[in-house]
């Protein structure tokens, strides 16, 4: 892919993914840190379903009311939604595109930028890595990432490692990825100026 730090003056979209608990949202604050502006999709989709009047009638058509006032119930919608893929599928048409399009009115917003990361859990499984140019994937072993979903959201390993079930492994995600930041133990303050550097090269 092209890594030059623009595309005909354009700022460069990275997708920045990693598995539950690999670390993708601290690897994501350091990049703020050092001046990238971070596209948050997963916080972006919260706020579409509780605040877009449009996603959340045809929420509540597909799936009933699974609103308590003008909050998503999202315990509720996730036992809607486990282990049942087509109405995973359903509740992703609904939200993906909204995210999307907020994703490009946030783009020309920030296009004085050379580069920009677009964060998301399910960049690959959604289909959004099509709209970026480079990926980085944060990955980590998976009892390292089991320990920090249990320790940080009480689940218990059962409850993690379905949730792991539900997203492509690392290695899958790693065919599509053009840098990789491994989060066990190592340093990532280097791997992520690295990284940076070589977004902001000239080709």
């Amino acid at each position: 892919m092209n890594t030059s730090s623009k595309r005909n003056n354009k700022p460069l979209l990275v997708g920045l993914t990693g598995g539950i608990g690999s670390g993708k949202s601290t690897v994501a604050r350091l990049f703020v840190a050092l001046g990238v502006p971070v596209f948050q999709s997963d916080e972006e989709a919260r706020q579409i379903t509780d605040t877009d009047g449009t996603v959340r009638k045809a929420i509540t058509d597909a799936f009933g009311e699974v609103y308590n006032g003008s909050v998503l119930n999202r315990q509720l919608m996730a036992e809607k939604v486990f282990n049942n893929p087509n109405a995973l599928k359903q509740l992703n048409a609904i939200v993906h595109p909204a995210v999307g399009k907020k994703f490009a009115q946030w783009v020309e917003q920030h296009h004085s930028f050379p580069v920009l990361l677009k964060e998301a859990a399910i960049l690959i499984e959604s289909g959004a890595h099509v709209g970026v140019d480079q990926i980085i994937l944060v990955k980590a072993d998976e009892q390292t990432r089991i320990q920090r979903v249990m320790k940080r959201n009480g689940w218990t390993e059962d409850e993690v490692r379905s949730r792991m079930s539900r997203q492509l492994s690392d290695s899958e995600k790693e065919a599509y990825a053009d840098f990789v930041i491994t989060n066990n133990e190592e340093p990532l303050i280097p791997q992520v100026i690295a990284i940076l550097e070589q977004l902001k090269s000239p080709a």
